[in-house]
């Protein structure tokens, strides 16, 4: 069996000596209604395997547009740099 883990999002990426970690973040109910955005784990990995991952998730995005999940956002701005 593999594991399995859920995420609500990322939360920070960062670069730190020449290992990228990417916080994985889950929306913690709060009594005020509002929620917050909680780590509950961290991945390191490599420049390459992170740029390999990158490319995996293009591939996905591309497969969902076709299929139909999701659109493009032809207005949406450039990526920031």
């Amino acid at each position: 069996m593999v594991a399995e883990i859920f995420a609500d999002g990322v939360g920070r990426v960062d670069f730190v000596s020449g290992v990228v970690r990417i916080e994985l973040v889950s929306l913690e109910p709060a009594e005020s209604g509002q929620g917050k955005m909680e780590v509950r784990q961290r991945i390191a990995m490599p420049v390459d395997g992170f740029l390999h991952s990158l490319n995996t998730m293009g591939d996905l995005v591309n497969k969902l547009v076709e299929a139909g999940v999701l659109k493009r956002n032809e207005n949406a701005p450039p990526p920031k740099k």
